[in-house]
């Protein structure tokens, strides 16, 4: 009787604690005159660094419905990577955004906004209207 509560504990908090700490980049697209900016790019990337790292595919949400031309905000989980592969993502992350930025044409095409350093949490989400999941 002892092993099964003992189990049964872990199980739960195992279960209850993966569900806790939830980690999101948050990458925003917005637009100027004509519509927001391809997510072409960043899709590419996140593909290519699954199959470089051999992970599984990447949760996304995205909330709709932020502005008139379609903007909206990807949000991209970060909880199954380690310490340095995170590093690493941040980084290639920030260079395809910015390459995708510096390609855009300036009195056309919207802007993708990423910054590294916000980690936005499960807990920050649970608020927010208009989220759904992404379909690559």
């Amino acid at each position: 009787m002892k092993k099964i509560v003992l189990a049964t504990f872990f199980l739960c908090s195992a279960f209850f604690f993966s569900q806790k700490n939830m980690s999101y980049v948050r990458i925003s697209y917005g637009s100027i005159c004509c519509g927001t900016p391809s997510t072409k790019p960043v899709m590419d990337y996140l593909k290519k660094f699954e199959k470089s790292n051999q992970l599984k595919a990447f949760e996304i949400l995205e909330q709709s419905g932020l502005g008139r031309e379609g903007e909206f905000t990807l949000y991209i989980g970060t909880d199954k990577l380690g310490k340095k592969q995170k590093m690493t993502f941040r980084k290639g992350l920030q260079s395809v955004i910015t390459l995708q930025n510096k390609n855009r044409k300036q009195d056309r095409d919207g802007t993708v906004d990423y910054d590294p350093e916000v980690t936005v949490y499960k807990s920050d989400l649970t608020g927010i209207k208009n989220l759904t999941i992404y379909k690559k």
